[in-house]
């Protein structure tokens, strides 16, 4: 992995104008040049080139943090020996299989999967994940609560007048009943998750739909069930070491433990999850020495925590819908799909 040479590719200004589409992914470039003190023009051609190169994009996925909308498991996958590459190409391509970490440790991969509901993870993990040849065993945590995932992490570029004039613009989702599912909201997620910042005009000739019927949508959606987010290759994001952290902390400590976890800046995900460990961190890192630097820094800050495991990610090969190649660049997109047509309503 091009780690130093990847990082190099982003200058301050690419980097101002990824944090400001993390807070509000689909902001108006004429915001983002008034906030970032650019012409419109150059942020949105710069915007095109990190695009382009694969460095950065905006997507949009199920929201993680509510059971109603999906279900979430992270899935250890152990490999027959020299099949972990193999195995990781079959389920780059499954729609509900939404990210593939090839890691370290007593598994091969770490898979998150997501679908409608639990009888169709169930037939998911059954018939689609374990029966992929060269998959030996698989480990499922399923998610009971998700109170911090990707779409939170921020770089560290912008000023906090910068970050507030962003903050005011944004969206603020409502929690509000998100209504039957529609057709035209599955088509939608799959566009968004291609091309989250695809216009208003281009969404409704796509769905062949009028212009007042996707934002009516939007709004639903992003106030109820969708995530709007925008990532960066991680090799350039300044954070190149990932790792995977398995414990457990008592039930009754869990609420305090994530919001603990929450507010530590090398925390990309956390979650209380069913099954053989309770509490799964995600974190990205400044370097390897940090791997065991920030498990002392956990174990200080959560009482009670229990760090049982821990894995250093090698390569993530699929991000949020996202094929990655070596160097951490996206590639490919193969949006996700949760919701098969027979259970869409119009």
């Amino acid at each position: 992995m091009r780690t130093q040479d990847s990082a190099a590719e982003l200058d301050e200004l690419d980097r101002q104008l990824v944090h400001a589409l993390q807070i509000h992914p689909r902001a108006p470039w004429r915001l983002v040049g008034e906030v970032l003190g650019v012409d419109p023009v150059t942020v949105s051609r710069r915007w095109r080139r990190l695009e382009s190169r694969g460095l950065a994009w905006v997507t949009a996925y199920p929201r993680l943090t509510d059971a109603k909308h999906a279900v979430t498991a992270v899935v250890e996958v152990e490999t027959e020996a020299g099949t972990a590459d193999r195995v990781a190409a079959e389920l780059a391509n499954d729609t509900r299989v939404v990210t593939i970490k090839h890691t370290t440790g007593a598994r091969d991969l770490v898979v998150t999967v997501q679908a409608a509901n639990l009888d169709a993870l169930a037939n998911h993990l059954t018939r689609d994940v374990s029966t992929v040849l060269g998959v030996r065993a698989t480990r499922t945590h399923l998610a009971t609560l998700v109170p911090a995932e990707g779409s939170r992490w921020r770089l560290r570029s912008l000023d906090r007048d910068q970050r507030a004039r962003m903050e005011q613009a944004a969206p603020d989702p409502r929690k509000r009943p998100a209504g039957p599912w529609q057709e035209v909201d599955a088509r939608l997620l799959s566009l968004l998750g291609t091309d989250g910042r695809m216009s208003i005009g281009d969404l409704a000739a796509r769905t062949a739909t009028s212009a007042t019927t996707v934002r009516r949508r939007l709004d639903v959606l992003i106030d109820s069930r969708v995530n709007l987010r925008c990532d960066l290759s991680r090799p350039v994001s300044g954070w190149p070491v990932s790792a995977v952290y398995f414990g457990s902390v008592p039930a009754e400590r869990a609420g305090e433990a994530t919001e603990a976890l929450a507010r530590m800046p090398e925390v990309r995900s956390c979650g209380i999850y069913a099954g053989p460990h309770n509490l799964i961190i995600d974190a990205w890192l400044r370097g390897l020495a940090d791997v065991y630097t920030f498990e002392a820094h956990l174990s200080g800050r959560i009482s009670r925590l229990d760090v049982h495991d821990r894995c250093v990610v090698l390569r993530t090969s699929k991000h949020m819908g996202r094929l990655l190649d070596r160097d951490g660049r996206c590639v490919r997109t193969v949006p996700i799909d949760l919701w098969p047509a027979e259970q869409t309503s119009s």
